[in-house]
């Protein structure tokens, strides 16, 4: 192991890089190291640099041999705060570990970044060192979500990095999410639908049946089948692979969702404990329980993805344990190794100039309608 600063590289050794925020979250360094190591002992094609206090990291390291040929450590004296402001981080975070980390992935020295730390700082930092990518407006959070469908999740995006989004937007995110869901789960051609208050064409307001034009017209570039509205309902069912909404409506359904995932869990916990019988029929159904369990765990969904910078960041939950950690770098791997980023760029890019393109054509116009105004004005003279 060495503390050196600068991380491994994919062609130097063949290994994918991950630059981990080792500071970040409530459970502490102990966890995210665990996190690595747990990723590791499955993984032998991924390398670590973690950024935090030294001392403590190696401390924290050591006790893990799985971690150390393939760990570098970045000594990084100051912390983000869960309370601190974005604005304040970016005006005097640069010794802190999450500005360290994104700061590594900027300069090459890993293939992507991972914090437990403060969503609104993490975004802020982000947009400073890495810079959005060409054309786009504002970066989203894309997060998976449960799901019927083959591979057991959606995704959907916005789901909090900007609370409005204008049509172009929208399109935006269905680029980006679609490349982020083909990606993750290798689908050819992921199903978008936009999130509205209705399916029928007629309903929602102006901005969203704008994007549902942009988003359909838009499909073959982007290697999406696009349909349609979808509702609240969709969002776990295998009508839709990626939910395309803005980031107060998305960050409001997440947190419902969350909130109504808890309640039932604790209320079949209650239920399975209230008295004998139900002792019994809880001990007759443990196999499926635990199917359940495992299913709908949260932390196998831990790990949200900033889409639209350049470079890819995983936000991973603040009170995510060392388990919930390990999901949020398998994550980050995935996407690291597939290369998504060049490509979603590229389709991002086309479609902008594309909307360019249309633009100018609609305001220059042609030369026989030009020649026609010329004769015109030259009668009225």
């Amino acid at each position: 192991m060495t503390s050196a600063p600068h991380g491994m590289t994919q062609t130097e050794n063949n290994k994918v890089t991950i630059s981990v925020d080792a500071m970040g979250g409530d459970q502490g360094p102990a966890a995210v190291v665990e996190g690595c190591a747990l990723s590791a002992a499955k993984n032998p094609e991924i390398a670590f640099i973690l950024h935090g206090d030294e001392a403590t990291l190696r401390a924290a390291v050591a006790r893990f041999p799985v971690l150390a040929d393939i760990t570098q450590i970045h000594h990084s004296p100051d912390v983000v705060q869960m309370d601190d402001k974005p604005s304040q981080v970016m005006r005097r975070g640069r010794d802190t570990s999450m500005w360290s980390a994104l700061t590594a992935l900027r300069d090459n020295d890993a293939q992507a970044a991972v914090s437990c730390g403060n969503t609104g700082a993490l975004m802020a930092v982000s947009m400073l060192r890495l810079r959005k990518l060409h054309g786009v407006h504002r970066p989203a959070i894309a997060c998976l979500w449960p799901s019927r469908g083959k591979s057991g999740f959606n995704t959907m995006l916005d789901v909090g990095a900007d609370v409005r989004a204008d049509e172009e937007s929208l399109l935006q995110y269905a680029l980006m999410g679609s490349a982020y869901y083909r990606n993750a789960f290798d689908t050819a051609r992921p199903r978008v639908g936009l999130l509205n208050v209705g399916t029928e064409e007629h309903k929602g307001r102006a901005e969203i049946k704008e994007a549902a034009r942009l988003i359909a017209d838009a499909a073959e570039i982007g290697r999406y089948e696009f349909v349609g509205f979808v509702e609240g309902n969709d969002l776990p069912s295998d009508h839709v692979d990626v939910i395309v909404t803005d980031g107060f409506t998305g960050n409001v359904a997440l947190k419902t969702a969350e909130g109504t995932a808890r309640l039932i869990s604790d209320t079949l916990r209650e239920e399975l404990t209230a008295n004998l019988p139900s002792k019994l029929a809880a001990l007759l159904a443990t196999a499926p329980l635990a199917r359940l369990r495992k299913r709908m765990d949260p932390r196998r969904m831990n790990g949200g993805v900033f889409l639209g910078l350049n470079g890819t960041v995983v936000k991973s939950h603040g009170s995510a344990d060392a388990t919930g950690v390990s999901a949020a770098i398998k994550l980050a791997f995935t996407l690291a190794r597939s290369g998504f980023q060049d490509r979603m760029a590229e389709r991002l890019a086309t479609v902008a100039d594309a909307q360019q393109e249309n633009l100018l054509s609609k305001e220059v116009p042609s030369s026989d309608d030009g020649g026609a105004e010329q004769g015109k004005q030259m009668g009225q003279s």
